[in-house]
């Protein structure tokens, strides 16, 4: 797709393209903030359109979708999720990410399946993608919110709660510091990591579509997977058929 200035000026309305990041997730940007897969799409993204860029920072998943609200991003990395959708048009995924459960020591539940029963309380990062799901799906089980990932795990430990969900490789580190504890086999679902922007700009969010796309089969998603050296994570397959 040609950027044309009309396109530009819709993704970039201030000459510069404000993109939403969300640093809680630690599998997209890493520690020293300015760089990792999120943000190199971003710098790509911005050099294809020819804008420099601004990171628009923020510290948990449900903060950063809440920003297109207030207009304070023009693209944003993070799940797409159909309660987001109202506000926001997502690309196809570009990456996805295993969720599943974590239980203590000495836990009688086995498999997924057992987890959603009365009683069982699960500690999760409010507003994530994998909250949001969660939401939709559970009928049982009582969802026990913090903010932002290491909120979760700390609410899971200090309350001794039931069961910790997440990122799969983020459960991995977590379970190597509680002895005994477990990590369900499966995924819950697959949090999909997606590039999203204000639901009216119909033109923009058609480019981003190719862009993603595009990233995905030159292989740009899988050089910055192996170049930040994140484990536990794929590069979405093809989306098939027309994404909105």
């Amino acid at each position: 797709m040609t950027v044309t200035p009309d396109l530009r000026s819709e993704l970039a309305p201030t000459g510069t393209l404000r993109v939403g990041i969300n640093y809680g997730n630690f599998l997209l940007v890493n520690p020293d903030r300015a760089s990792g897969i999120a943000v190199d799409l971003g710098r790509e993204l911005g050099k294809r359109l020819g804008v420099s860029i601004e990171l628009i920072t923020y510290e948990a998943a449900g903060k950063l979708a809440d920003g297109v609200k207030a207009g304070a991003w023009d693209v944003a990395f993070l799940g797409a999720e159909p309660q987001r959708a109202n506000e926001i048009a997502f690309t196809p995924a570009y990456l996805e990410i295993p969720a599943t459960y974590l239980v203590p020591a000495g836990s009688p539940l086995r498999t997924l399946q057992d987890v959603d029963r009365a009683g069982v309380r699960i500690a999760v990062a409010q507003k994530s993608a994998y909250d949001l799901w969660l939401s939709r799906n559970l009928k049982h089980a009582q969802l026990v919110r913090a903010e932002g990932i290491q909120g979760s795990y700390d609410l899971f430990v200090a309350q001794k709660l039931d069961v910790l969900s997440g990122l799969k490789p983020r459960l991995v580190s977590d379970a190597e510091k509680l002895p005994g504890s477990r990590i369900l086999e499966g995924q819950f679902t697959a949090v999909q990591q997606a590039i999203g922007t204000p639901k009216n700009r119909a033109a923009g969010a058609k480019y981003l579509r190719e862009f993603v796309e595009d990233c995905k089969a030159s292989g740009l998603v899988a050089e910055a997977i192996s170049r930040h050296a994140v484990r536990g994570v794929s590069v979405a397959p093809k989306a098939q058929g027309r994404e909105s």
